[in-house]
């Protein structure tokens, strides 16, 4: 019996499907391409920012995903020694040297002692550590699988297959991208404004007397040779690349990348073979809501934008970490229908945020000398203290806060880094040490009941009902402002202080535990 459908394998898919299956929800994902598809559409690579990486390492997964791109790296030192003239080789360094946080409109945005955390790789090797972690939950993955309609019902949604094969579940999620199937025929408007500028990522041999290297500021555009050898990108600002009838969907050919080569660089140069090749623009457009009824959104099918800056997979992947763990509660039974409505209300102003930020990115990569100037002068401003703090933390995604409004400040944002100790937990195997950092106390996918005044604060006796999704710990050291914090499955505090802490309980964890059925699950 299948609780949740989610169409799409990449990466938010993936990851929602672990989370699903850690709250106890039975999820099965629907892939359209198989695997070998996926690994040869991976071109470029994908940064994994600050507030990921954190939301990444309450289930462990950061170590894998990091030793992935040191190998990358090490495999890249064991070619060609990178130009540091060129932006290419200067990324590889920042990287080794771990200062790299990010960019804006490609002006670095570093951590000069070197504490950044950051990762790049491309996206079938974090697809891969996520698949991993899926089978090792026993979630069920189908590849080859394309959901041609969905259907929605008043107690189940039912995908068709493109072999006429009908699969029933509570719920479904579209995690398929930003021409989501699931998005149109579900009835999800999705707003905003039209490309303006056309991107190309291709696997390619060039040749003639020109030199090709990478630079942001090239006469018609932006060229990057890729960290991966023999991949390489341009942007054009042309108008975008038009419709499915002018071609949009045509592939790209080795007479298209060199024309456009010739047109951003200004150099004779020629493409003697292309293995694969992408288009992409900033085409940046918005779901009103990520849920309409039993049908939800979540990355891509949620929000697209332009790929400058970063932030995309960043945003899907918080996504999923946001919804994951309310609609494994919901598909369990354990909680009202109504604490959906929370993933749109949480995560819409998000994306709104990365949409603006991506324009404005946009906007300050097109050539010319008017923002040549604009970019000095933005160099400048991004030098000050409190706007590189702005704007790292814009780019790094650690300015999220959900409950902007509340009282206490630590609502709503990112729980602290700290250690503490786990009291006596009849759903532990064995007995648990002290001294734990707070991320591995919400390995497990349940919230945590996070004492911070060494015993004084809300009483573990207050969970009772709620053990099977809250765990009661206490921090190893008083902290400032002291009491207690409820802190959600995906690490953000949902209550803190020392009062309401039951009604807190039951609006994001549900009423107390009394013999529930699970709510909407189709048999």
């Amino acid at each position: 019996m299948t609780d949740v459908i989610i169409v799409g394998g990449g990466p938010v898919g993936l990851l929602l499907a672990c989370e699903l299956r850690l709250g106890g929800a039975r999820p099965l994902v629907l892939e359209a391409a198989t695997g070998a598809e996926r690994v040869s559409r991976s071109l470029g690579l994908r940064s994994l920012n600050a507030r990921t990486l954190h939301s990444l390492e309450l289930r462990g997964l950061v170590e894998p995903l990091a030793e992935a791109q040191w190998r990358m790296l090490d495999e890249l030192a064991a070619g060609p020694e990178p130009d540091r003239s060129d932006m290419v080789g200067m990324m590889t360094e920042l990287l080794r040297k771990g200062v790299m946080r990010g960019h804006f409109a490609g002006l670095p945005l570093l951590a000069q002692d070197g504490t950044a955390e950051y990762v790049m790789l491309k996206q079938h090797r974090i697809e891969a550590v996520l698949a991993a972690r899926a089978a090792e939950l026993g979630v069920p993955v189908r590849h080859g699988r394309a959901v041609v309609d969905v259907t929605a019902h008043a107690d189940r949604v039912v995908a068709t297959l493109a072999d006429g094969e009908r699969v029933e579940a509570a719920y479904l999620v579209g995690c398929d991208g930003g021409r989501s199937l699931v998005r149109k025929r579900s009835g999800f408007a999705f707003s905003g404004t039209p490309a303006t500028m056309t991107g190309r990522t291709a696997v390619a041999t060039l040749t003639g007397p020109g030199v090709v290297g990478s630079s942001l500021r090239s006469p018609g555009g932006l060229v990057n040779l890729s960290l991966v050898p023999g991949e390489i990108a341009t942007i054009e600002f042309d108008g975008g690349p038009g419709d499915a009838s002018s071609g949009r969907d045509a592939p790209v050919t080795a007479e298209e990348l060199a024309g456009s080569l010739r047109r951003v660089t200004g150099e004779d140069v020629g493409v003697a073979r292309l293995e694969a090749g992408v288009r992409y623009s900033d085409n940046t457009r918005h779901a009103d809501s990520y849920r309409n009824g039993r049908v939800l959104l979540a990355g891509d099918a949620a929000h697209v934008h332009s790929p400058i800056g970063g932030q995309g997979l960043n945003l899907g992947l918080q996504d999923a970490v946001n919804l994951g763990w309310k609609l494994a509660l919901v598909a369990r039974g354990a909680a009202p229908e109504s604490l959906l409505d929370t993933y749109t209300g949480e995560r819409h102003p998000v994306a709104a945020r990365v949409l603006r930020n991506t324009r404005a990115q946009v906007a300050a990569m097109r050539p010319g000398a008017q923002v040549d100037a604009l970019r000095e002068v933005l160099a400048e401003v991004m030098a000050l203290p409190d706007a590189e703090r702005h704007f790292t933390r814009m780019v790094e995604g650690t300015d999220v806060d959900y409950a902007p409004a509340a009282p206490d400040p630590r609502v709503g944002r990112f729980t602290p880094s700290l250690t503490a100790t786990p009291l006596p937990d009849a759903q532990a195997a064995t007995a648990e040490q002290a001294g734990r950092p707070v991320a591995e106390l919400l390995r497990d996918g349940r919230g945590l009941l996070l004492d911070l005044s060494g015993g004084a604060g809300a009483s573990a006796d207050a969970l009772a009902g709620h053990r099977d999704r809250v765990r009661p710990a206490v921090a190893d050291m008083p902290q400032a402002g002291g009491g207690s914090l409820l802190v959600r499955p995906d690490g953000y505090v949902a209550w803190a202080g020392g009062s309401g802490l039951e009604d807190a309980l039951t609006a994001w964890f549900g009423p107390a535990a009394r013999g529930r059925r699970r709510a909407g699950t189709v048999r």
